[in-house]
């Protein structure tokens, strides 16, 4: 486990920036260092323990990029259309019979080894083949024309993929370019989830006129399998501080990381900080964004502790911008801030400057072929709705106060946050 000391969270200054919050957690969380080797096919999504260099050139030799005539570009005319006796035909996967001859071309396609000699590639659409079987050339054709050298792609020895890269179907297909079949990632980390409420219910259980089934717990889990952690799903944990105190105790020796919901502002029955401050060290965050409330953060027996609000947006909003931070951080992942998308506001919106704020949109195209963010037509960070029926958040920067029709926004799909 990811042994972490009391103060790993500790901020003793004003409310802070969500830029600050990521920058403290990814200094001062600790990765996990077990390391595994599994099959390339069970990759994706692996956090790779070391960087990987060239163990190839890719390609590995000098092919044709074309389906076509392979020449010596010395022997072209500059000008005219030339014929050239057409000798030796090579396929892909076969490896040429000999050197090209002079003032002769060889028949190739896709993919095929350049007969030796041969520098420069006609496409079959450019020429002709005249009575005599011969194929009729165009001049003008520049020295290496549809010609892929070996290593054009990535040089044998280059570092490919990086320690600490998120794979994904792209970096496995380039693995299996290299002959690999076994890759070491970095073990998976293992997050303790539980919700906390006497207002809550597992759903299929029986629910009573003042009860809610819960749903954060659910949805943490979902997020939380997409950042590939193994989640171990603790239930529902009753208002009481003796009980909470005990089970946050006897999970934090076997996870890297406990999360949850519910439980953390600072009513009189909500007793997740005192269930923490009786077998831990709890920090309590406070953050310039909006929606999201307070985020109370901690230390348990070594393991961090991470307690978001109970309305469901803003857990969703202080997820992507507090628990998946610092699970990339413990699982040894490379930070992987997401990059808003510019689009046009099709919606007026008023804030307060000096802190963020995140607008559930959806993107809609215009007239002019112009995206545009059109905001939800109601507020509250307790409407599921909110997040099933939009696209994306508008993130709104510290020194905005006021958004107007047409102007550009920066939009957050919800797959760059989770």
């Amino acid at each position: 486990m990811a042994q972490l000391s009391d103060d790993c969270f500790a901020f003793g200054g004003p409310m802070m920036s969500v830029d600050d919050a990521v920058a403290i957690i990814a200094a001062r969380v600790t990765a996990v260092q077990d390391i595994e080797t599994v099959d390339l096919r069970h990759a994706d999504g692996r956090i790779l323990a070391a960087g990987i260099s060239a163990p190839l050139p890719l390609p590995p030799f000098t092919n044709s990029a074309v389906d076509g005539y392979a020449v010596r570009h010395g022997d072209l005319p500059l000008t005219a259309e030339q014929a050239f006796p057409v000798t030796g035909r090579v396929q892909a996967g076969a490896s040429a019979q000999g050197p090209v001859e002079p003032g002769h071309a060889v028949r190739i396609f896709t993919g095929a080894p350049m007969p030796e000699g041969a520098d420069t590639v006609f496409m079959q659409e450019d020429v002709r083949i005249d009575e005599a079987g011969k194929v009729v050339l165009p001049g003008g054709l520049k020295a290496g024309a549809n010609v892929r050298p070996a290593g054009e792609d990535i040089a044998a020895g280059t570092r490919a993929l990086p320690a600490g890269q998120r794979l994904r179907p792209q970096d496995v297909a380039l693995g299996a370019a290299f002959g690999l079949m076994h890759i070491e990632v970095r073990r998976r980390i293992r997050v303790a989830v539980f919700s906390t409420g006497n207002e809550l219910v597992a759903p299929g259980a029986p629910r009573a006129a003042a009860q809610l089934y819960d749903s954060n717990r659910f949805m943490m889990m979902a997020m939380l399998a997409r950042l590939g952690c193994d989640v171990s799903d603790l239930g529902i944990l009753p208002d009481n501080r003796a009980s909470l105190a005990a089970a946050l105790k006897k999970v934090a020796g076997a996870h890297d990381l406990i999360l949850t919901t519910g439980g953390v502002s600072t009513g009189e029955e909500d007793h997740v900080k005192a269930g923490v401050e009786d077998v831990g060290t709890l920090v309590l965050w406070r953050m310039a964004i909006k929606p999201g409330r307070p985020v109370a953060m901690g230390i348990i027996d070594g393991t961090p502790f991470i307690g978001l609000p109970g309305n469901p947006v803003a857990s969703f909003v202080t997820f992507a911008y507090v628990v998946r931070p610092t699970v990339l951080a413990l699982a040894g992942a490379l930070q992987q801030n997401p990059m808003p998308m510019p689009v046009r506001a099709a919606f007026t919106y008023r804030k307060k400057a000096g802190r963020r704020e995140y607008v559930r949109a959806t993107l809609r195209r215009a007239a002019d072929d112009m995206l545009e963010a059109v905001k939800f037509p109601r507020e509250g960070a307790g409407l599921l709705s909110s997040l099933v029926q939009t696209d994306g958040l508008v993130e709104l920067g510290e020194g905005i106060t006021r958004v107007e029709p047409g102007q550009t926004v920066g939009f957050l799909g919800y797959a760059s946050l989770t």
